[in-house]
């Protein structure tokens, strides 16, 4: 194990001998084959991606809208539970979570039912959004997306991350790979930045990131306007003596230098 992340996923667990898990998409015939090259015959591991979707519910008035076609059934939920319910009369896994940085619930439902569901969801109020501007609200959070920020070559470590692999007196695959590269110390870091609106850059996944002599130093990994905070803003692998908050960093942005500063935190951080 190289100790790289093969995906970001929520895993659900129904009893001691059920799991219910949502991967990314795109990564569902990779991620199937991984859990299957580990289990073994621990476990059965069954695809049910075509006969399921998802429908995220995000935003300030997500609960009470989500709530009031559940007839009250998920008032009571906190972050990161979930539930089996009957929303606007269909059957859901209702789950508190989300990736907007916003509060809300994703709802899981049979295939042949989305289309209901989503017309209910309509008709109450709710509005379609597409992925760039799921992605803006996302980054604001300072969420990671696997494929940018996340991949099986950056480490949690790298990606500040280090609370989802806890390492005291634990064991599991790539632990001691972690290990190893805390002892070390880590030389590289993800960090987040902003750009002035003055400026009038964006930087886009994949801009390189210069030291003085126009060398390659880093790579940013996500980037885009701020639409609350304003300016733009990203994400960016880094050495890590550039990784602290107010360090100036210099993104090729289309054969523009771009000044940008590290900042430490979310860009956007909601009203609870």
């Amino acid at each position: 194990p190289s100790g790289g992340v093969v995906d970001d996923c929520i895993f659900y667990k129904r009893s001691d001998d059920e799991f219910f898990v949502i991967v990314n998409a795109s990564n569902t015939a990779k991620d199937l084959e991984w859990f299957r090259e580990q289990t073994h015959s621990l476990c059965d591991v069954v695809d049910v991606s075509d006969d399921t979707a998802l429908i995220a519910v995000q935003g300030p008035k997500a609960i009470a809208l989500v709530d009031d076609l559940a007839n009250g059934a998920l008032s009571g939920m906190t972050s990161f539970t979930f539930r089996d319910a009957d929303v606007a009369g269909i059957a859901c896994t209702a789950a508190r979570t989300g990736y907007t940085g916003e509060d809300g619930f994703e709802l899981a439902c049979r295939n042949q039912d989305a289309a209901k569901l989503w017309a209910a969801l309509l008709d109450k109020g709710g509005l379609p959004i597409g992925l760039g501007a799921r992605d803006t609200l996302r980054l604001e959070s300072k969420l990671p997306l696997y494929g940018n920020d996340l991949d099986d070559v950056h480490t949690p470590l790298d990606a500040g991350l280090g609370w989802a692999v806890k390492l005291d007196n634990r064991e599991f695959i790539g632990a001691p790979v972690l290990r190893e590269q805390k002892a070390q110390g880590l030389s590289r870091q993800l960090v987040g930045f902003t750009i002035p609106e003055s400026t009038r850059a964006i930087a886009r996944h994949g801009y390189p990131v210069l030291d003085g002599g126009r060398t390659v130093i880093g790579t940013v990994t996500s980037g885009g306007p701020g639409i609350v905070v304003g300016g733009a803003i990203g994400l960016a692998y880094v050495p890590s003596q550039l990784a602290a908050a107010g360090t100036q960093l210099t993104i090729d942005c289309r054969g523009k230098d771009v000044v940008a500063t590290v900042v430490s935190g979310k860009f956007y951080k909601r009203k609870v």
